[in-house]
């Protein structure tokens, strides 16, 4: 019996795109975004917006007065969740969902090397988004806003922001593989 699919959830997944191939399509999506929106893609602005209206329905006061919430809240003629970021994520998480189902990869387990728990990746997956989320607010963008967007801008602090990204992953890698091996 092949231990690498479950026989029971159906047939085996469809094979992942070239990477060529998805990395022109990312290429055009971001064209795009810049041609009917006038901005190129992020991610994290959205979920600043979704951070910025639950502190303003919980102390309203509190975010009108913090320039961080105020950014976001604008002058309050307009829901911070119409965002176009918002529904790019929305879009994302659904297009996602929809990918791996049409691929038939969609899997109730969580990905992990031997020598760790479920419950340990998921703390070490919980930290490292709480990082990279905080990351993202001193970066003044996430990786799509910062590499994808920045570097198609040609943006210095962007090229710069991505070859930090690739060389503290790189040495974080060092001191996490054996947790994959």
């Amino acid at each position: 019996m092949n231990s690498h699919h479950d026989h029971h959830a159906g047939p085996p997944p469809a094979p992942y795109w070239n990477p060529y191939t998805a990395g022109i399509g990312l290429g055009l999506v971001l064209l795009l975004a810049f041609v009917v929106m006038g901005r190129g893609l992020g991610a994290s602005g959205a979920f600043s917006s979704l951070v910025a209206t639950g502190v303003s329905c919980v102390a309203p006061t509190h975010a009108e007065q913090n320039a961080f919430y105020k950014e976001y809240l604008g002058d309050g003629k307009m829901n911070p969740l119409k965002d176009w970021l918002v529904f790019e994520v929305i879009g994302v998480i659904l297009g996602g969902f929809i990918s791996g189902l049409l691929a038939g990869r969609i899997r109730g387990k969580v990905e992990k090397g031997p020598r760790i728990s479920i419950k340990g990746r998921l703390f070490y997956a919980f930290i490292g988004g709480t990082i990279m989320g905080f990351a993202a607010k001193l970066a003044r963008g996430c990786t799509s806003g910062q590499a994808l967007t920045g570097g198609a801008l040609l943006s210095v602090g962007s090229w710069a922001f991505m070859l930090c990204v690739f060389a503290g992953a790189y040495a974080t890698a060092y001191f996490v593989r054996r947790q994959w091996i």
